[in-house]
């Protein structure tokens, strides 16, 4: 097959990553990088040997796919013009400001008929991709993101910052209609939530305990999941993957005993297999692996947490 022609629009931190895989892989090539910011995009540009440009429009008929990796508040209506030019769009998270938005894109990528992927890139974590294997019916789920404040998610609070990476795996894993959402948060570094849990409940029984907070003196992302049979621990960050099983003998006369098992991951690449698997479903017309759909569903669920809290703060 011929390389997919792609771009990357926005080149500011993560941008530039989106970029280099690009230029990496062998089924892509990066015809341009685009960014407002005219000294980045030929910076990057001339390290990746493409050309810069300020205006997508310049090179849009060029391109049959690209990264949309620019502020949240400027995603709805540039991922809209590429999907409506028959581009197929990788769009990074959170999704959009709005759940309305997020569903216009939805059904714009559907009636375009393209790939809209996005970019929530813990899905391409080894350690959560092992879950599928393991994870059958879960009944609780507990979940700590927790980091130093960075001011390159200050432009949302941190449950769109940070948080909506579990909700997107918990609900993923659940796979159930959400019921009741109950919340807490406070402002500590920003004059938006830094810390905030939720108690996401859902219609199968299971219950999830999700906190966040991006006023950490260290990183730790970490979820641990609770079946029948099963109680499995994830470290994000260390990939790793402990599993507990119910054993046949008796820890005691009544209570089975543990089997205990660990599986530990290469740290790999996340954004390499994303942009990977990105590519791979407009090749061979595949579903992505983290669809519009995907990226509504958390959005919505992260804009209801952020609607109570915001409640609460008013009383």
């Amino acid at each position: 097959m011929e390389p997919i022609r792609t771009a990357v629009i926005g080149v500011g931190y993560l941008g530039k990553f989106h970029a280099q895989k690009y230029a990496q892989l062998p089924n892509a090539r990066l015809i341009a990088v685009c960014d407002q910011n005219a000294d980045t995009a030929a910076q990057i540009a001339a390290d990746l040997g493409t050309q810069a440009v300020s205006d997508f429009n310049k090179i849009r008929d060029e391109v049959e796919a690209v990264s949309i990796v620019v502020p949240t508040q400027k995603h709805y209506a540039i991922a809209k013009d590429c999907l409506l030019a028959g581009k197929h769009v990788l769009l990074e998270k959170p999704m959009t400001t709005t759940v309305a938005e997020a569903r216009e894109l939805v059904e714009v990528a559907r009636a375009n008929k393209v790939i809209l992927q996005i970019g929530h890139l813990e899905r391409f974590n080894p350690a959560v991709l092992a879950l599928e294997n393991i994870m059958h019916q879960p009944m609780f789920i507990e979940s700590h993101r927790v980091a130093p404040f960075n001011p390159r998610g200050a432009d949302v609070n941190v449950i769109l910052d940070l948080m909506i990476h579990d909700i997107d795996i918990i609900l993923d894993i659940v796979n159930s209609p959400v019921t009741n959402i109950r919340a807490k948060g406070v402002a500590v570094l920003s004059k938006d939530i830094d810390i905030a849990n939720a108690r996401i409940e859902f219609a199968s029984g299971c219950v999830a305990n999700v906190t966040a907070s991006r006023a950490g003196m260290k990183s730790e992302r970490k979820m641990r999941l609770f079946q029948h049979d099963a109680y499995i621990s994830l470290d994000f960050q260390n990939k790793k993957v402990g599993i507990h099983r119910k054993g046949k003998t008796e820890l005691y006369p009544g209570v089975a005993n543990i089997e205990s098992e660990e599986q530990t991951f290469e740290q790999g690449d996340a954004l390499k297999g994303e942009i990977i698997s990105f590519l791979d479903c407009i090749q061979n017309d595949k579903p992505p692996k983290v669809s519009g759909e995907d990226g509504l569903r958390a959005l919505e669920t992260a804009i209801e947490i952020t609607r109570l809290l915001s409640a609460q703060q008013k009383e």
